[in-house]
């Protein structure tokens, strides 16, 4: 009798339970996370496209040394800058920690921004088989740089008018990935990434309980302009100096990431510094936007206000008494 594998896997993961807490970039994530995983005595699985790579720690906002003291933090600073890392790449190394910790008798807690990557963990998104092709991607690298990278997005608008509405015009490197996929496999990205391997149902992978953290929009966009000038206060633009001193450049999918490519624009002499700031804070925003559009399409996730006023001792006894319900047996509350 054959053996279904894919089948099997899937009736594994459905026995384990997953604390997952979402939010839009400076809602608050981090701090919030920590205290409810030192409470919780288990670990933080990072669901952060711009962490996974190192040496990018002012601008991504990476965890403190005595935040990862307090919970250790999973999937930030895997690849370097130059190196290409997928939602595929993503799934597979989430899926490897979230047993881990399980089989380890502690709670999988996924805590993030990235809309995409926490998608393709709990709705079990399955992957073309055909992976990167650089041939194909050196030749619309070469194209964006001679015709400009408003006809590539021009040209995916075309084809894949749903990954476009959810990819910024200036994302050089998911343009042309998305274009490489469609030429690679013949169907649009957007496609590709909700056939999951249950067929298209949309049922989550595991058992999930899925908390979403967001404030007045006044309040965010203020938070993160503040959080801006903190972050280039405490050394952004140096940062950005020694990654381009060390060989990076813009057209590396590291410094594609908000806020680098700007700095990097400046350093080259391209932008003056108050234009960067300006369209640095205006992006961050615009990425908040764009989250909270993406998340609000899910109907499964619990919303939890944040104001000035909201304290995380009691948002954390909240979280941790909604956590009873997932997993009685191995929540480690005491």
């Amino acid at each position: 009798m054959p053996v279904n594998k894919a089948g099997d896997q899937e009736s594994k993961n459905r026995n384990i339970p997953l604390l997952v807490l979402v939010g839009p970039t400076a809602v608050g994530k981090t701090a919030l996370a920590v205290s409810v995983a030192k409470k919780l005595q288990t670990e933080i699985i990072s669901a952060d496209s711009a962490q996974v790579y190192r040496f990018l720690d002012i601008g991504t906002a990476k965890p403190s040394e005595a935040e990862k003291n307090d919970a250790p933090h999973h999937l930030i600073d895997l690849v370097e800058p130059n190196r290409d890392f997928s939602v595929a790449d993503y799934q597979k190394e989430a899926v490897k920690v979230i047993e881990k910790l399980w089989g380890g008798g502690k709670l999988p807690f996924l805590v993030g921004g990235t809309g995409l990557y926490i998608n393709a963990v709990i709705e079990g998104y399955a992957f073309g088989p055909k992976g990167a092709n650089r041939e194909i991607r050196d030749r619309y690298e070469q194209l964006a740089s001679k015709e400009g990278l408003d006809k590539l997005y021009y040209k995916l608008k075309g084809i894949d008018p749903e990954a476009a509405s959810r990819i910024h015009p200036n994302d050089r490197r998911r343009i042309i990935r998305a274009l490489e996929v469609y030429e690679l496999e013949g169907r649009p990205i957007s496609e590709q990434v909700t056939k999951t391997a249950r067929g298209e149902r949309g049922e989550s992978t595991y058992r999930t309980l899925i908390l979403g953290l967001y404030m007045d929009r006044g309040a965010l966009y203020e938070r993160i302009e503040k959080r801006v000038d903190l972050m280039l206060a405490a050394g952004w633009l140096e940062e950005t100096r020694r990654l381009f001193e060390q060989g990076y450049r813009d057209t590396d999918p590291g410094m594609q990431v908000l806020g680098y490519r700007q700095l990097l624009d400046y350093l080259l002499g391209r932008i003056e510094w108050e234009y960067m700031v300006k369209e640095i804070k205006k992006q961050t925003r615009n990425l908040a936007k764009r989250q909270l559009t993406w998340f609000r399409r899910n109907k499964d996730i619990e919303w939890l206000k944040i104001t000035d006023q909201t304290s995380i001792d009691h948002l954390t006894e909240n979280i941790c008494f909604k956590v009873k319900d997932l997993a009685p047996d191995r929540a480690n509350i005491y």
